[in-house]
Formats: structure tokens, sequence, C-alpha cells
């Protein structure tokens, strides 16, 4: 039963992400581009918009006009918090 629970709150989680897909205005200019905290946002549910961009083209996993290094930085990182991290293998198992 826990396992079942698991399981669909996993589905949901991947569902809700999935909605939240970023799709970026190509015309955006310096004031509007993603910094950061969009930078942040993206490397989390880059794993998703990969899926979902194989299958459109209004779906990209990196945005184009951003805010340069801090864009890039929070992407990263947002990469490294949804595989768990850099000290995620070395974790001993039990």
């Amino acid at each position: 039963m826990r396992r079942t629970v698991a399981l669909a709150s996993a589905v949901l989680l991947v569902l809700v992400l999935a909605g939240c897909a970023a799709v970026q205005v190509p015309d955006a200019t310096a004031t509007d581009a993603p910094g950061f905290l969009l930078g942040l946002w993206h490397g989390f549910i880059a794993p998703i918009a990969f899926v979902i961009s194989l299958f459109t083209n209004a779906v990209r996993v990196y945005a184009v006009p951003n805010l340069g290094r801090w864009y890039d930085f929070g992407f990263m990182l947002g990469i490294g918090g949804f595989s768990g991290g850099v000290f995620a293998g070395s974790r001993k198992r039990r």
C-alpha cells in the first residue's frame, strides 16, 4: 500500500511539473529575460521539459535570451537539486 501511494504521488508530481514547462518568448528584452530564479526553476524541470521538447517545438529546455551567468548558475543548481546533488553518490548504502 505504501509503495502504491509513493508511486501515485510521484506520477502526480511529474504531471504537475510537466504543466509548468517553460516557454520563453523569443523577443524578450534584457529587462524581462530570465535570471537566477527562473534558471533554477528551468534546471529543476529540465528532465520533464526535455521529454516534452521531443514532441513539440513550443517547449525548450534552456531559455536562450537569458541574463547570462546568473541564469546558468541557477540552471546548474536546479539540475543538481533534481538529481540529488553532487554528494548523492557518496552516501553509504545499507
